[in-house]
């Protein structure tokens, strides 16, 4: 009985040290992926078909454009070079009521501003966080990381736009190689 109790604990212990064996290896193959991701150049991630508006579109064009998974928009001069972006968030904050100090009516004074007179530039944030098209995905996701964004205009040396980084399309590549 004993030797019987022997060969199932060294059994036992054989497929636990396998399955260990397997999930050490994994992980391994999963660093080696994520220290790939890493040097990823951002150019081949990020989305090139985005959202551009001009700082004098209307807003209400604006909201029209912005819809699926357009969740921002470049702000661009006549010759693609970055003035601005906007995030759906931007947008929830022209809306927003004040916090302090509030006087009756002036909530509502500010959600009436938006008409036909209301531009992108009345929204748009000047000096957005941006990455350089030559960069890669570990530089990216630091920026991220340390700053909040969730969106990343990518620009070359002369502020021209050449796409948006996104969270969505980092994690997409994750997925792709963690498989």
């Amino acid at each position: 009985m004993e030797r019987a109790e022997k060969l199932k604990r060294k059994k036992m212990h054989i497929v636990v040290g396998k399955r260990k064996h397997l999930q050490m290896q994994r992980k391994e193959e999963l660093s080696h992926n994520i220290r790939y991701i890493s040097k990823v150049p951002v150019k081949l991630v990020m989305d090139t078909d985005f959202l551009k508006v001009h700082p004098e579109d209307p807003l209400t064009t604006l909201i029209e454009n912005l819809k699926g998974e357009e969740t921002s928009a470049v702000v661009v001069d006549e010759k693609n070079r970055l003035l601005g972006f906007i995030t759906m968030k931007d947008l929830l904050h022209f809306f927003s009521p004040p916090r302090r100090y509030s006087i009756v009516g002036l909530g509502l004074l500010k959600r009436y501003t938006l008409n036909r007179a209301s531009r992108v530039e009345d929204i748009m944030v000047t000096k957005p966080i941006t990455i350089h098209i030559d960069d890669n995905l570990g530089h990216a996701i630091k920026l991220m990381i340390e700053t909040g964004k969730h969106h990343l205009p990518v620009v070359d040396g002369e502020k021209h736009v050449h796409g948006i980084l996104e969270v969505k399309d980092i994690i997409r590549l994750i997925r792709i190689v963690s498989v």
